[in-house]
Order: C-alpha cells, then structure tokens, then sequence
C-alpha cells in the first residue's frame, strides 16, 4: 500500500498558496485492507474513506470510462492493480494530475509542474471531453488564477469548444452546475469565470439572457463603457473587489438582464428593462436552482435598482414603498445587501470605479427613520387591525419626509 498527496494540495504548495484541502490517493490496497486499518466508507459510487483520526479523503486509485450522458455517466474501476499513472491520468487538467510521497518526491507524468511555470491551464487527455462538468471547473479555476497570469490552453479551450456544442452541457444537473458557479463567484475576478464560459461558447448554452448582453449598448454619458456585457464584467470585477457576499455577487450578474430584451431600433435607451427582466432572472434562477436568498436578492436589485441610483429623487412616498418592498423591518441586511448591489453597478463603469456613491448613506437613513415608528403609542390610541397598518404607514411616511427634507 502506497499513499499518496494528489491534486490541489500538491498544486498550491508548488504555487506557493495556502494548502487548505488535502486528497490522497492509496495505490495498492484493497477496500477490506482500508477497513482493517480503521478507515470509514463515504463513497457510494467508488472507494472513498475517512481517515479514522484525521478525518481527511483517501480514495483507492482507480480508473474510470464513459458509458452515458453528463457528468455521472462514468463507470469506475478500483483494484489494488490500477497504478498511481492511471489514476491521475483520469483527472481534468496537468496543474491537477499531480503526485507527492510522504517525502514531498514529485510524481509528474503529464508535466502539471511545467505547465505551472507557464501560466497554462492544460487538459492530461482526450478523455477531458467526456466531463461536461470540467468545462465550469476549468472557467472556474481561470477565475480564480488569473492574478497569477493562467490562461487557457488553445487546445483545452477547443475542447471546451466541442463540449458545449455538443448538448453534454444540457446533461448538468442544476446542483453540480450551481456548485461550480457559486464557487467561481466566489473567486476574486469571478468576471474572468463568464468570459471564459463565452470565449469557449458554454454561456450562450447554460446562460443565454447573459450571452445576450454582450453587443447591446447604453448611453454613453451614463456608461462609458457603452456594452451592456462589458458593464456586467465591471460590477461582477467590482463585487469581488470589495469582498461582497455570493448573494450580491449573483445578483450583480443578472441586475440588467432585461437589457438583452429592447429592440434594436430603441438602443441605446432600455424603457423598463427593470421589469421587462424580472422573467428572465427568475428563468435563471430557476434553472440553477439558486438558494432561496439569491433568488429573492436577484430579483429585487433587477425590479428596484435604478429606485437605488436615483434615491435623492425620489417622493417619500415611493422610498416607504421601496422599504416595505424589502420588508427592511424584519429583515435589514437583505436591504443592507441591495445598497451594496446598487453601489457596485455605479462603480461598474468605465472611468467611475473611484466615484462616490452618496445614495448608500442615504438609503440607509431612510431605512433608520422608517424603522424609528414605535407601534406602541398607536396601540395605546386605539389602533388595530388594518387601521393600525395604515397608522404605521402613515406614521413612517412622515418620518421619511421630515428624513428628505433635512438631508
């Protein structure tokens, strides 16, 4: 039995990167010898085990082959036979196909360690193409190595290519597609994760109301940058800039979806792109199946994020019906993430990164004066029922005027 360091762990420490997780990969055992030892099965669909202080992933080496549709089509093979070569032969790129012994000994059949030092982002084999899966993994990891000059190979980006006109993409399911676009969010230039998914023709199949913002243009006083794509690359650049959560991360990408749907004779103005998009963000949604917080914060900045840029204008009125919009009673820090979706889409322009964004502050006040309205004092008078809702509001209405008149 021999254990080896594969994957990530041997990648980043090569790198020079934090090691966070850590998979081994046993050559030479058998499932009964791994039980033996102490070993606890998790793998359903092939041999994995916890190990039994460390609690970390040790597989048995194993071969894998093609025989259906998507990414769980595979049929794989675990034997004490399979050798260290064919297990890392299986995996999607060089930089990943990579072995270490406990003496930190290099095993580097398909030459991860020169494709590190060339900044490449390299397929071990043909078999890439059988993995729908690995065309988000590889857009993913272009995201989060791209500080360090990573591109895609040529001949990886063609099989990417392959791959997405070939309907596999069609096979993902939402879970495994949603985990990979969460994390590639998640990176710090998430905008690199969407054009590579373009370059190699994989979003205009999982995310067509995306593709189509690209070509579009807007006014060019409000936005230098014209491309109403290019503009979605800036406010997702400007999310991970400033260390935004996944739900304002997400909802960044999909705010001017409805742009994609104004005629061509109306460009470059877009009349009610807010609501014209709404179908289109909740389709998306609903095809990733999103969590429930995404979903709900994607939604309101698409409906309400031109309200956001434009809050010094508007009527107390229509900023109580904004605030009762995000119910910022009960739940403040889904408003409080509006602003901050509101705030990156202004940053998300060309030239006016560094501009400020005095409606934040604004709308926060707003939010603090209508919350300020005890309903204690109206209970004491009388109130209930629908009357005592409408005395709130009425209550909460003058707050926010005497709130816009003193600002």
């Amino acid at each position: 039995m021999q254990i080896y360091k594969v994957g990530g762990a041997v990648r980043d420490r090569l790198l020079g990167k934090p090691v966070t997780d850590i998979d081994w990969v046993v050559v030479g055992a058998t499932t009964e010898e791994m039980l033996a030892k102490g070993f606890r099965p998790v793998g359903a669909d092939f041999p994995v085990f916890l190990h039994p202080k460390s609690g970390e992933e040790y597989a048995l080496a194993r071969t894998e082959r093609k025989n259906g549709r998507g990414y769980g089509g595979f049929i794989f093979h675990a034997s004490p036979d399979v050798t260290l070569e064919e297990d890392l032969i299986r995996r999607d790129l060089t930089i990943n196909a990579m072995a270490e012994d406990d003496q930190q000994n290099l095993t580097d059949p398909y030459h991860g360690q020169r494709d590190l030092e060339a900044r490449l982002l390299r397929h071990v084999s043909p078999a890439f193409a059988e993995d729908p899966l690995r065309v988000l993994r590889v857009a993913r990891f272009a995201a989060r190595y791209a500080e360090l000059g990573f591109t895609v190979a040529p001949e990886t980006l063609e099989l990417m290519r392959q791959l997405s006109e070939s309907g596999e993409l069609e096979a993902l399911t939402p879970e495994r597609s949603w985990k990979e676009i969460a994390r590639a969010l998640m990176e710090d230039q998430p905008q690199v994760f969407i054009e590579v998914l373009r370059d190699c023709g994989a979003l205009k199949v999982l995310m067509p109301e995306v593709e189509a913002l690209f070509g579009v243009p807007q006014p060019e006083a409000h936005h230098p940058e014209i491309d109403t794509g290019v503009h979605t690359l800036s406010v997702l650049e400007q999310a991970a800039l400033h260390k935004q959560p996944l739900t304002v991360r997400w909802a960044c990408l999909l705010h001017d979806l409805g742009k994609g749907l104004t005629p061509e004779e109306e460009w470059p103005r877009h009349i009610a792109h807010e609501h014209k998009g709404l179908k289109l963000i909740k389709a998306v949604n609903e095809r990733f199946k999103a969590p429930k917080d995404c979903q709900e914060l994607a939604l309101l900045v698409g409906k309400y994020h031109t309200h956001g840029h434009r809050a010094l204008e508007l009527k107390p009125s229509t900023l109580l019906e904004l605030l009762q919009s995000f119910d910022v009673y009960r739940r403040p820090q889904r408003f409080e993430e509006f602003i901050a979706a509101c705030e990156m889409d202004a940053r998300g322009r060309k030239g006016l990164e560094q501009r400020s964004y005095p409606q934040a502050d604004y709308l926060r006040g707003a939010a603090i004066a209508a919350r300020s309205i005890a309903v204690q004092p109206l209970l004491e008078k009388g109130f209930k029922g629908p009357e005592l809702g409408e005395a709130i509001k009425s209550e909460r209405l003058k707050a926010l005027k005497a709130y816009k008149d003193q600002a």
